[in-house]
């Protein structure tokens, strides 16, 4: 994206939640264009959106919509920042950051679970609007009062909505040779088993976890991360 295209979308983004009512009366409304495009992704994956296609689904010409949102990368750029929400206020939330902070990564994955095309469309350089960023200071907010560094919170941040988005199906399809409820995945059952002296770990490891509720490591890899936080915080408060 050039320079010209970041500061345009950045524009809009800043923009969005303080357009004018009247906006509201029009046919074709940025809201209608987004919301439909929204829908796509959410059914079919942010692969089937494009300028035709939601156009089609307005019953509207494709040249219309460019009259609201100038390309494709304009209009994914709005999808992500009316799709991820107002960000949560955690700080009124009681018991100290742990909480605070799991509250947020909740809420966080709810939010990625309902939109299962976030976390593929949320990486790399693009323009990013206040909303988006307003979950980050949400994160940040959750460890005011301890003894972490600016760099740590931050790094902490990071850590977790990388968790977040690892344990997601859409991003992780695929990555590892069992499922989300830990079984080996039904293509590669029985290649595994007729190779059994090279694969004897990850057929013992899925015999052993087959009564394990489904998971895909959400909760296991957030409380070694909490914990892992909590003795940190221990530490340098000693």
């Amino acid at each position: 994206m050039t320079d010209t295209g970041d500061q345009k979308n950045l524009g809009l983004l800043w923009a969005l939640h303080a357009r004018p009512t009247r906006e509201a009366r029009l046919v074709l409304t940025v809201d209608r264009i987004v919301n439909a495009a929204i829908d796509i992704a959410d059914g079919e994956g942010i692969e089937a959106v494009s300028m035709q296609r939601v156009a089609a689904n307005l019953d509207v010409t494709k040249m219309a919509l460019y009259r609201h949102v100038s390309s494709k990368a304009e209009l994914v750029a709005v999808m992500i920042e009316t799709a991820v929400g107002e960000p949560p206020d955690v700080t009124h939330i009681r018991g100290g950051w742990r909480p605070r902070i799991e509250r947020w990564a909740e809420l966080m994955r709810a939010t990625w679970q309902k939109h299962p095309w976030l976390p593929t469309a949320t990486t790399g350089d693009r323009a990013i609007g206040p909303r988006e960023i307003g979950w980050t200071e949400s994160a940040l907010s959750a460890f005011a009062g301890t003894p972490l560094s600016g760099a740590e919170r931050i790094d902490a941040v990071f850590l977790l909505s990388g968790h977040i988005r690892n344990t997601q199906a859409a991003a992780g399809a695929g990555t590892q040779p069992w499922t989300d409820e830990r079984r080996a995945r039904p293509e590669l059952a029985e290649l595994l088993r007729g190779h059994g002296d090279r694969f004897r770990h990850i057929l013992s490891a899925v015999n052993d976890a087959h009564d394990a509720p489904p998971d895909n490591g959400w909760a296991f890899g957030l409380d070694r991360i909490l914990a892992g936080l909590d003795q940190l915080i221990k530490e340098k408060r000693a």
